[in-house]
């Protein structure tokens, strides 16, 4: 399989030349996509607004693109087989995967997967973001109250769509909302 950490280091550069904030850089096998080819897929987002829009993902997928034809030219074979790469937004239940994630989303529902147990034996956890202190992270867990684990025990996490989390995620770029047109019933 392809080096993630190598891909991610090609990758961020482009991704900040554009002004953005790189968020995931993960590779979906075969299996879990569910056809012929694997999937490389760039999350990143605009700091100002914490969204990528359509013309920004296309931007970046031509940079990204671009460079990695020319890693590849040059005889560093990044990926080893037939990929199809996807950039796009993180969205409104983003995955969490950056310290400042846990910080700037505290307040919101989340549901967290852990690689090592707490609690007992849990490694799921659903409730509320409390913070971070340092590489630990805080939790307000709905079955347990405040937990509190390291940030490297974290194997997946995301926020839940919320109405609280719609309200702090208003969209701050409305170009072609006027496009939109709603239907009138008789």
């Amino acid at each position: 399989m392809a080096d993630i950490a190598r891909i991610t280091q090609v990758i961020e550069p482009e991704v900040k030349a554009l002004g953005f904030d790189l968020v995931r850089v993960r590779i979906f096998g075969k299996s879990e996509v569910g056809d012929d080819e694997i999937a490389l897929q760039v999350m990143a987002e605009n700091p100002a607004t914490g969204q990528l829009v359509l013309d920004d993902c296309v931007k970046l997928s031509h940079r990204i693109s671009d460079r990695m034809d020319a890693i590849e030219e040059a005889g560093e074979v990044l990926i080893d087989e037939a990929y199809r790469l996807e950039v796009s937004s993180p969205g409104i239940d983003r995955p969490l995967t950056r310290p400042k994630d846990f910080v700037n989303w505290a307040g919101h529902e989340a549901k967290v997967n852990l690689t090592a147990p707490v609690d007992g034996n849990r490694k799921a956890l659903h409730g509320e973001l409390a913070g971070l202190e340092g590489e630990t992270v805080l939790f307000d867990d709905r079955k347990s109250g405040r937990i509190a684990f390291s940030l490297a025990d974290v194997h997946s996490a995301r926020l839940v769509l919320t109405d609280k989390l719609i309200a702090a995620t208003r969209p701050l770029d409305t170009s072609g909302a006027d496009e939109i047109l709603e239907e009138q019933e008789d």
